[in-house]
């Protein structure tokens, strides 16, 4: 029998098909599985060689020098590897101290790539946030680029941020998770409308970039539409946002100011969520949460406002670009200035 040659169609047994793509799962999962076992072992490794350089800095005064010459024989050793500069030498060290325990570099840190620690290790100075990234950066699969955009919008910072009445309105422990699902503020900088823009043009600027709109909003958001229609009583209302979440199990009503929050906001968005809970909410669904994203708010007058609501609601701010430097905002020339330049070049 020619052992190269395919099997027809007709020979191939009925379960074979079902067999095949569960081989093909085990195997994927294998590779994984060896790709993060190589992954943790080099970790380990560049941790131990960043502690062995801080014990003889500590005990024989090594310098610069030292490091240098200990790079080019690494080098000059081991040409196939890429990881012996004299840089990422000074990162070992940096990373072992930043790290003193071996548990967690074997636990933790040693789930990431190196350049995941690296990004930890420039760009967060507190060693409990370099964890708490680390540990979501592994819960979710962030590339290095995603975690690097996450730090330096203090995403994780801001999350738990909103004021809300999720603690009087929900049943714990999922006025917990509900209130870890929402931050203060949230930044659309991605979105390129100006400081002025009004709420539908906000609106549909974040439509157009739903991906990162999603991704600002945070993992479990589900988009359902915008401009959601309702009809109550004869009369048509519409909701700027709708979302689902996959976690909370329940609808997540969005409303936009392009102003200050006013109390009178929580009214508004309060029939909307009774709208939702009487007209699409299921018997399996949590009660509808509502999120009121303002351009700006004085928390005093949002926790009052809240506190006589019977909705689960949040208030929480968004920022549409960062604020420059007053420095820099005197010295960066006007648009009429840019005009005039132009029109005198042509």
């Amino acid at each position: 029998m020619d052992i190269d040659k395919p099997i027809s169609l007709s020979d191939t047994p009925s379960d074979y098909a079902a067999w095949l793509l569960e081989l093909k799962s085990r195997i994927h999962t294998a590779q994984q599985r060896a790709a993060l076992a190589v992954n943790r072992e080099l970790v380990l490794l560049y941790w131990q060689i960043g502690r062995d350089i801080l014990a003889r800095q500590a005990e024989q005064g090594w310098g610069a020098k030292v490091i240098e010459r200990l790079a080019h024989d690494l080098r000059a050793a081991f040409p196939e590897l890429k990881g012996f500069s004299r840089a990422n030498l000074m990162y070992m060290r940096s990373f072992a101290e930043a790290w003193p325990q071996a548990a967690i570099v074997q636990q933790a840190v040693g789930q990431l790539p190196w350049g995941h620690n690296l990004v930890l290790l420039s760009k967060l100075k507190d060693p409990q946030w370099r964890m708490t990234y680390a540990e979501r950066a592994i819960e979710h699969g962030w590339s290095r680029a995603v975690l690097t955009m996450h730090i330096e919008t203090r995403r994780l910072e801001r999350e738990g941020q909103a004021v809300t009445n999720f603690a009087e309105r929900l049943p714990a422990p999922h006025s917990d998770l509900a209130q870890q699902s929402l931050k203060d503020p949230y930044i659309f900088d991605f979105l390129s409308v100006g400081k002025q823009a009004d709420e539908r043009e906000i609106e549909a600027a974040l439509i157009q970039h739903v991906s990162n709109f999603l991704l600002e909003l945070g993992a479990g958001f589900a988009f359902v539409g915008r401009q959601v229609h309702l009809e109550v009583g004869g009369d048509d209302f519409f909701i700027d946002l709708l979302f689902y979440h996959l976690k909370l199990r329940c609808y997540i009503v969005i409303e936009l100011k392009a102003g200050a929050f006013k109390p009178e906001h929580t009214g508004q968005l309060g029939f909307y969520m009774t709208a939702v809970d009487m007209q699409m909410k299921s018997e399996h669904d949590a009660p509808t949460i509502g999120l009121l994203l303002c351009k700006s708010k004085n928390k005093v007058v949002a926790e009052y406002a809240l506190r006589d609501s019977n909705k689960p609601i949040g208030v929480a701010e968004y920022q549409l670009i960062e604020s420059l430097p007053a420095q820099l905002q005197t010295n960066l020339p006007s648009i009429e200035q840019i005009e005039r330049e132009l029109g005198d070049k042509l």
